[in-house]
C-alpha cells in the first residue's frame, strides 16, 4: 500500500510513474507545460540549441508569452521579443501570444484554459506557482531548465516537504485574497516555506472566488514556497469545466498525509494589510499606515490584474477623482479583462477618475516601464514584490496592497482604506 501523500506528492508521483514519493526524493517527471516569457525565453532558446535537437518535445506544450517589456519599450526589448517570435514561428508553437492577443502570463494561462488541475508545470518565471490555485503543481525554474524542458518534456525535482496552512472562520468585509496572503507572509516570513509546497485549506479559503485564490497561490514564492496549492473543489470545477483544453485530474491529500508544519489561522483576525518596504513580509494593518503619502498607485500585474481586481478598484474610484499629487495606473492583465472593462463601463470609471489605462503588460511591476519611480518617490501597488529598486530607483519605495486599498490611496493621496473616503 502506498504511503499517505499530500497533493504535491501525488502529482509528482503520478508524473514520475511511481506509486509513491517522499520528501527529499529525487524524481524525473513528465511535464504538462513548459512556460517562458520575453525575458527568459532568449536564454532558454540558447540552451535548447546547445542540446542539439531540432524540435521542441511538443509544440502544444510549450507556452511563450511576451509580457514583461511588451509592447517593446526600447531596442533591447524589441530584440528580446523578436527572438521569442522567431522561435515560436520556427517551432510551430501553438501557445504563442502576440501583442494584441497576449496578457500577463499567469493571468492569461488560467483564463485561456491552457492549464488545469493535476498538471505539472515549470515556468522560467518565479510566479509560475500561481497555477496551484487550480490544483496543479507549478513552479518557477531557471531558463536552462526551461530550455531542457523544451527539448525533453521532462525535469528533475526534489520532492518538497509540504506545509499546511489552514484558515477557518469568516473574513471581515473588505478583506481580500491579497490581504490573506500578505497576512500569511507577514506571519511566517519570506523564508517560512523555503523549498516547501504549501497547501492552503480551510473554509475561509474555500469561500474565496478563483481570482482571489490565484492571488494567494501567486505569492507563495514570496514566502519561499516551491508551490502553493489549493485543493480542487466546486469553485475550481466551475472555473475549469468547459474552459480547459485538456482533461484535468483531481488530486486530494490523504486524510493521514504527513505535513512538516501545520499553521491554523482564524480568518477573523485578518485585516486589510499593506507590506512596507522592502520585503513582502514587512506587513502592517492599513489602519496603521495612513501617514504614508504616495506619488503613484499601480493596479494590475499577475497578482491582481484580473476581473475581480478591476471591479474592486472601480467600486472605490467610481464618482471620485485621483488625488492631484498621485499618478494612478490601471493595467488589466489580459485582453479579455481589458475588453470586459470596456464593455461593462469600468474603463470609463477609471478614465473619469483620472487614471491611465494601459494595454496588458507586466509594466512597472519589475521596473520595466509604464510607471517607473524616481528617487524618493513612493508607490502603493497591487504587485507581488517591493524589494529595493524593484519599481525604479533604489531610493524609491513600494508598498504592496489590495486593489481596493490601492484605489483608495490614489484618491486620498496617502495609504488609505475605502471607508476613509466617506
Amino acid at each position: 500500500m502506498a504511503r499517505p501523500m499530500t497533493v504535491a506528492e501525488k502529482i509528482l508521483a503520478a508524473h514520475a510513474g511511481l506509486d509513491e514519493v517522499q520528501p527529499g526524493q529525487l524524481v524525473e517527471c513528465d511535464l504538462d507545460l513548459v512556460l517562458s516569457n520575453d525575458v527568459t525565453t532568449p536564454i532558454a532558446v540558447r540552451e535548447f540549441r546547445k542540446i542539439g535537437v531540432p524540435r521542441v518535445f511538443d509544440p502544444q506544450r510549450v507556452v511563450l508569452v511576451p509580457d514583461h517589456y511588451v509592447p517593446n519599450k526600447d531596442i533591447k526589448s524589441a530584440e528580446q521579443a523578436k527572438i521569442v517570435r522567431d522561435f515560436a514561428r520556427e517551432q510551430g508553437i501553438t501557445h504563442y501570444y502576440e501583442v494584441g492577443c497576449m496578457g500577463v502570463e499567469h493571468a492569461l494561462l488560467p483564463e485561456q484554459g491552457v492549464c488545469g488541475a493535476g498538471d505539472l508545470i515549470i515556468g522560467a518565471d518565479s510566479h509560475t506557482c500561481t497555477y496551484g490555485a487550480l490544483g496543479a503543481f507549478s513552479t518557477g525554474v531557471g531558463s536552462t531548465d526551461a530550455g531542457v524542458g523544451y527539448a525533453t518534456g521532462r525535469a528533475w525535482f526534489k520532492v518538497p516537504e509540504t506545509m499546511l496552512i489552514r484558515m477557518n472562520g469568516t473574513l471581515k468585509p473588505g478583506v481580500t485574497g491579497k490581504d490573506v496572503i500578505l497576512h500569511i507572509i507577514g506571519l511566517i516570513g519570506v523564508d517560512g516555506a523555503l523549498y516547501r509546497a504549501i497547501e492552503f485549506a480551510g473554509d475561509a479559503i474555500r469561500s474565496l472566488p478563483m481570482d482571489e485564490r490565484l492571488t494567494i497561490s501567486n505569492m507563495a514564492i514570496e514566502a519561499g514556497g516551491k508551490a502553493g496549492i489549493i485543493e480542487v473543489d466546486d469553485v475550481t470545477r466551475a472555473y475549469l469545466d468547459g474552459r480547459t483544453e485538456r482533461p484535468y485530474t483531481e488530486y486530494h491529500a490523504d486524510p493521514d498525509a504527513e505535513y512538516v508544519e501545520v499553521i491554523d489561522i482564524d480568518a477573523a483576525d485578518i485585516e486589510p494589510t499593506v507590506a512596507f518596504p522592502h520585503l513582502p513580509s514587512n506587513t502592517r494593518p492599513v489602519r496603521e499606515a495612513r501617514d504614508v503619502k504616495i506619488d503613484q498607485a499601480v493596479i494590475g500585474s499577475c497578482t491582481n490584474g484580473r476581473w475581480d481586481d478591476m471591479v474592486q478598484a472601480a467600486e472605490v474610484l467610481r464618482g471620485r477623482k485621483v488625488h492631484p499629487d498621485v499618478r494612478c495606473i490601471v493595467i488589466p492583465a489580459t485582453q479579455e479583462v481589458y475588453r470586459r472593462c470596456l464593455a461593462e463601463g469600468l474603463a470609463e470609471v477609471f478614465l473619469d477618475a483620472g487614471c491611465a489605462l494601459s494595454t496588458p503588460t507586466c509594466g512597472p511591476c519589475l521596473g520595466g516601464y509604464m510607471g517607473v519611480l524616481a528617487a524618493g518617490e513612493r508607490a502603493v501597488a497591487t504587485t507581488n514584490r517591493n524589494f529595493v529598486g524593484r519599481m525604479g530607483d533604489p531610493e524609491s519605495e513600494v508598498y504592496l496592497a489590495s486593489p481596493a486599498v490601492a484605489a483608495a490611496s490614489a484618491v486620498a493621496g496617502h495609504i488609505a482604506l475605502p471607508e476613509d473616503l466617506d
